[in-house]
């Protein structure tokens, strides 16, 4: 028993060490860190709350970023609202640390590149925000935070929607988390709804998700009509085959009760009654022998 313990225990962790490292090496994960050592070299004496502007590489041309050291304490109270991004107030850091900061991203034209949605095509560019603990800024390993809220939504405002040709389909959220895709609806146009930090953007879907949800529903039709008169159908079969069966059963009691003997009648009192014949078993004797 402690044996199959054991294996399933080194099984776990192998698994969640493999995960791990899938999530580290992803591309989007290396330019969050890439990006990150950017953020936090343009802190050079930062004041507190003031938003600054990342320089960004010509290898990543197409992105934008910025950066902004916060105090825990007065983002409780207040919230942040930078990079069409508004955080509200009674949100911490996690693990909790006295100061912070938040590196906003616009992944622009390389959002594709970075980030995928099967089936969808993004109207909008990957815009993210990931907090991380900026005690010291000139330390080695720069902890990764969380900001997570329990009560009022954290909005994401796109400033500009790029419809393909010819959509006219209804536009969804979606967040990228470890490689996983999470959709969810607008709460307002051009505005998504999150309770914690990563990525972000709009999409619509394709043409051939939109032909395919249209043959499904087109066969959900069908299958509905055809499931309807089947039963209104049936029903009609089995009240006619109904009556056959009852119409027949009471031929078979009318055609017994002529073939068998007639009832007299007798009246008790001021009722006229049926009444049938009495007659009476005649006696057998057990031995055949007159008694003398």
């Amino acid at each position: 028993m402690s044996m199959v313990v054991i294996v399933i225990f080194f099984f776990l962790l192998v698994s969640s060490c493999a995960e791990s490292m899938n999530e580290s090496s992803s591309p989007g994960s290396m330019l969050d860190a890439q990006l990150q050592n950017l953020a936090f070299k343009a802190l050079n004496r930062p004041l507190t709350g003031e938003l600054y502007k990342v320089a960004i590489p010509a290898s990543l041309s197409g992105i934008e970023a910025s950066v902004v050291r916060l105090r825990s304490g007065s983002f409780w109270f207040r919230g942040v609202n930078y990079s069409h991004i508004e955080i509200p107030s009674r949100v911490l850091p996690t693990p909790f640390v006295q100061r912070f900061a938040i590196v906003y991203q616009s992944l622009g034209t390389q959002s594709s590149s970075y980030y995928k949605v099967p089936g969808y095509s993004m109207v909008t560019p990957v815009l993210g925000f990931m907090a991380y603990d900026a005690t010291n800024l000139s330390s080695i390993g720069v902890a990764k935070l969380n900001l997570t809220t329990t009560r009022n939504h954290i909005l994401i405002r796109f400033p500009r929607v790029m419809l393909p040709e010819g959509s006219n389909s209804s536009l969804i959220c979606v967040s990228f988390d470890a490689g996983m895709l999470h959709f969810s609806k607008m709460v307002m146009p051009n505005v998504c709804a999150t309770r914690g930090q990563g990525h972000f953007c709009i999409v619509a879907p394709t043409r051939e998700v939109r032909k395919k949800k249209e043959r499904l529903w087109k066969w959900l039709g069908m299958g509905f009509a055809f499931g309807f008169a089947g039963l209104v159908i049936g029903g009609l079969v089995g009240g006619i085959i109904f009556k056959f069966m009852k119409r027949r059963r009471i031929k078979d009691m009318e055609k017994q009760a002529d073939e068998g003997e007639a009832l007299g009648t007798v009246w008790i009192g001021t009722s006229r009654m049926p009444s049938a014949r009495v007659i009476r078993t005649q006696p057998v004797l057990e031995h055949g022998e007159v008694p003398q």
